[in-house]
């Protein structure tokens, strides 16, 4: 057992759970064996889709649900006038739960609206179809509604890439809220408008937020309805399609957010109560709603919840060309007090009975199915418990996860912020991000949408706060602007320079985009004021956020074309007195200066090689600094006693990068 689990071998203090580790591969084994009998593919399982809901055949129309408590199941829409009618009744199949009914051709059309009557002994209600493609929001109820959609197929002109990325620069993004306008973004105004800044910023993964349908807007798409419907307020099925087509095209891999987590408790838009029990994809009572996020818990251990949210991942890999997913909540999944009130401070919070055994099991074989499907998709759990084995493995006890955030990161920055300047320690920084296993990879961030959320300041608003507001113009002179400018380089260049495997960036927040996210709600008049990106305020060359977009251009695309996230930094220099901090990583050499007053001329670093050059500073002119520096200074490699060090000028709050010359 202990060689099969080679990559959680290296951490000694997980060695007296080994056996509920080999407990959770041994799940995972028997789960697969019982939902396919043996006898077939977990990719064969995973085609729910393709059977459930509303499809057109040769012959005509079939429709077909799974709800074993009701007793009359009727399709009722336009083509009944919204009528109950008999030949619109399903037919129970059995003692299977399942229901079907079957129609001519010429029955329903596209674009046709329609929803479910179900009746169950001692009350009925309208519902949507747990497996609908299509929902639209009436603009006066604001009721949600299935739609029958059948339009010419969508002909794919690009193909998606092939191979994964090792070393993902993610650019989280939120269709409705990416345009400058107050309202609703399109996917179109997304492909013409954000999709060329995404590129030109060189990043090379784009995440796609709230993608799955979702009837509340400022639910930021985590309150998910309709799991197997792209958001209709954002566009159509083939609008979306030709984002991902047009991205792929320039080489980026697509991937969303998967909210598998839980689901939103309306009845009348979701899975809730749909044949009218609340255990059918649930947990019942208590146990299957979730206080803190006033949602619906579902049980994992059911055979046709396995049967949905398997296919619902195969789904999107194939019908819409995603190359993977970031998952959602994976921490409020694996415990059943959903990790609330845990500080996960030793490994018996992990192995204390706590978890749930059946989320467990439903996650490893996602991971499995999604890159059997697509061997080049990218999974990233959104986990801040820090589970072992979450990115180990399959066949080594692990979960599967090719990557999992580095959720500690924005709280670290959060609470140096608060701190005196001259009290940043250096060495504490550099513990703080490096801080990882170095058995599963890990994708860190200075901020992503949770530190712009109303309610709190994202990292350019904590450094300027209302210095933004009057001084961010080139011609201003201000302290503060000119110490948060520094530091939020610095800042972002540390967090993906030591970081781990890959880096994630919320849009905008690239060039330090100004104040919160405010979704359009009651208390604000429904305003999108707030729901919204300032693209302006980057593309105007009298202010300076164009700098720091300028900036993040620069590092993003090193890292990238470099591929520097496949090398281990490497520490040569950490003097908390001088508050200075050095490392390698591949042959780039970073030298940071975190002291808010003291430059430092001939500063001594130790290194390895022979000659370095300087490639860029935070202090060039070009990204707003004093120019202190000059670009393409050689430093020789003073070799005395056996010891390699090089001399160089320090300014205050800035950072130097040096490639080394071989």
């Amino acid at each position: 057992m202990l060689k099969e689990m080679k990559t959680l071998c290296s951490d000694v203090w997980l060695h007296p759970y080994f056996a509920q580790i080999d407990g959770r591969r041994e799940r995972i084994t028997s789960t697969e064996d019982r939902i396919t009998g043996g006898k077939i593919s977990l990719k064969d399982f995973s085609q729910a889709h393709h059977y459930f809901g509303l499809h057109k055949t040769a012959k005509g129309w079939v429709f077909r649900e799974y709800a074993p408590n009701a007793h009359s199941i009727y399709l009722c829409g336009d083509f009944s006038d919204w009528k109950i009618e008999e030949r619109f009744k399903l037919t129970p199949l059995g003692s299977t739960g399942q229901w079907e009914l079957k129609l001519p051709t010429d029955a329903i059309k596209h674009e046709d609206l329609y929803h479910l009557l179900v009746q169950w002994d001692g009350g009925e209600g309208t519902r949507l179809p747990a497996y609908v493609k299509r929902v639209v929001q009436d603009e006066s109820s604001k009721i949600f509604t299935a739609q029958v959609w059948e339009p010419k197929p969508y002909v794919w002109k690009h193909k998606a890439p092939t191979t994964s990325t090792e070393t993902p620069l993610i650019y989280e993004a939120h269709v409705g809220m990416a345009q400058e306008k107050e309202g609703l973004g399109t996917y179109d105004e997304f492909r013409e408008k954000i999709l060329p800044k995404v590129i030109a910023g060189g990043y090379n993964v784009l995440q796609l937020m709230a993608i799955q349908e979702h009837p509340y807007y400022g639910s930021f798409g985590y309150h998910v309805a309709n799991y197997f419907a792209s958001s209709s307020r954002f566009g159509t099925p083939e609008q979306l399609k030709h984002l991902i087509d047009e991205a792929h095209a320039a080489g980026l891999q697509v991937i969303m957010d998967i909210v598998h987590s839980h689901s939103v408790k309306n009845e009348l838009e979701s899975l809730a109560q749909l044949d009218g029990t609340d255990y059918l994809y649930f947990h019942s009572g208590a146990k299957g709603y979730h206080t803190a996020w006033d949602s619906c818990c579902f049980d994992y251990g059911k055979t046709h919840v396995l049967h949905l949210l398997l296919s619902n991942c195969r789904f999107w890999l194939e019908e819409y060309q995603f190359d993977g997913y970031r998952f959602d909540g994976v921490t409020s999944m694996l415990y059943f007090d959903h990790g609330l009130g845990r500080d996960f401070g030793s490994y018996d919070s992990y192995f204390d009975g706590g978890i749930d055994v059946d989320a467990e099991a439903y996650l490893g074989l996602a991971n499995k199915l999604i890159h059997t499907v697509k061997p080049a998709a990218i999974t990233i759990a959104e986990d801040m418990s820090g589970l072992p084995g979450l990115g180990s493995p399959l066949d080594q006890g692990g979960l599967g996860f090719d990557f999992k955030l580095a959720m500690g990161t924005p709280d670290f920055w959060y609470k140096i912020l608060k701190q005196s300047d001259s009290d940043w320690n250096v060495e504490q920084i550099w513990q703080e991000l490096t801080n990882r296993r170095r058995d599963e990879k890990s994708v860190t961030y200075v901020e992503c949408h949770d530190q712009a959320i109303v309610g709190s300041k994202n990292i350019i608003f904590e450094l300027l706060d209302a210095e933004m507001y009057s001084k961010m113009d080139v011609g201003s002179q201000s302290l503060i602007i000119d110490r948060g400018i520094a530091l939020h380089k610095m800042i972002r260049l540390v967090t993906l320079a030591t970081g781990g495997d890959g880096y994630l960036n919320f849009m905008g927040n690239e060039f330090g985009h100004p104040e919160w996210i405010d979704f359009p709600r009651e208390g604000n008049n429904w305003s999108y004021k707030y729901a919204r990106r300032q693209w302006n305020l980057v593309d105007n060359d009298q202010l300076r956020y164009h700098f720091l977009n300028q900036f993040d251009q620069q590092i993003i695309g090193l890292f990238n074309q470099q591929a520097l996230l496949k090398h281990e930094p490497q520490l040569w220099h950490v003097h908390c007195g001088d508050q200075v901090l050095a490392f390698e990583r591949g042959d780039y050499l970073f030298i940071f200066n975190f002291s808010p007053e003291h430059s430092y001329s001939d500063y001594e670093i130790s290194v390895h090689g022979s000659e370095f050059e300087l490639l860029f500073s935070s202090d060039d002119v070009t990204f707003n600094g004093f120019n202190r520096l000059i670009p393409g200074q050689k430093y020789i490699v003073d070799k005395d006693c056996g010891k390699s060090t090089i001399k160089v000028y320090l300014p205050n709050r800035t950072v130097s990068v040096l490639k080394k010359n071989k």
